[in-house]
């Protein structure tokens, strides 16, 4: 059966990477379930194993031209859920030790422990990153976001990769004058550029 599974899905992969939307709905279909309890079992999210599924799925559709067929697509995209969910507990754990050692030892604690929470700090980055020039907003995004090198942006965007480093400068330079008068701001940056 599981060697069926494999022959399906190197034909579902061939069909893909041609551009069908049809194999991608079956692939879809085929994983999206298995995938979502296999994060739910470790995020004991919904919210965050369904976005992680649609965020996997996402990849495999903006990626689909180099999806090697002679991998198990399985093992693939597993490997993609592991690695999020990894990504996803490192922050956790990174924003919980920084908030213990520093954030709580402030005179502000019971203000900032109303306010701190994941889902409050990526809102609001979200906020400032939206309000961003749209070029400067995609360079920030690729690099801080989908974990892209210099290199990468730039042949993508077809621009040099000093533009893309001084987007990313002009996008920080924006962040630190934006959050200098918060008291989050140095969680925030841990949060957004040590991940």
């Amino acid at each position: 059966m599981a060697e069926l599974r494999a022959y399906n899905d190197k034909e579902l992969i061939k069909r893909l990477k041609k551009n069908d939307l049809d194999a991608f709905n079956q692939i879809f279909y085929t994983y999206s379930s298995k995938l979502y309890h296999f994060a739910y079992g470790y995020l004991k999210s919904r919210e965050e194993a369904e976005e992680m599924v649609q965020e996997i799925f996402s990849k495999i559709w903006d990626k689909r031209a180099d999806i090697k067929e002679e991998f198990e697509f399985r093992s693939y995209l597993f490997s993609i859920a592991f690695n999020y969910i990894k990504k996803y507990f490192r922050s956790k754990a990174l924003i919980n030790k920084y908030i213990e050692s520093k954030v709580f030892n402030d005179e502000k604690t019971d203000q900032t422990q109303e306010l701190v929470n994941y889902s409050s700090l990526k809102a609001m980055v979200d906020k400032l990153v939206d309000r961003m020039p749209e070029k400067r907003r995609a360079v920030f995004i690729k690099s801080r976001y989908e974990g892209k090198n210099a290199k990468d942006i730039s042949e993508e965007m077809n621009i040099s990769q000093s533009t893309v480093e001084n987007h990313l400068n002009q996008a920080l330079r924006f962040l630190r004058q934006q959050l200098k008068d918060e008291h989050l701001a140095g969680l925030l940056f841990f949060w957004l550029f040590i991940q």
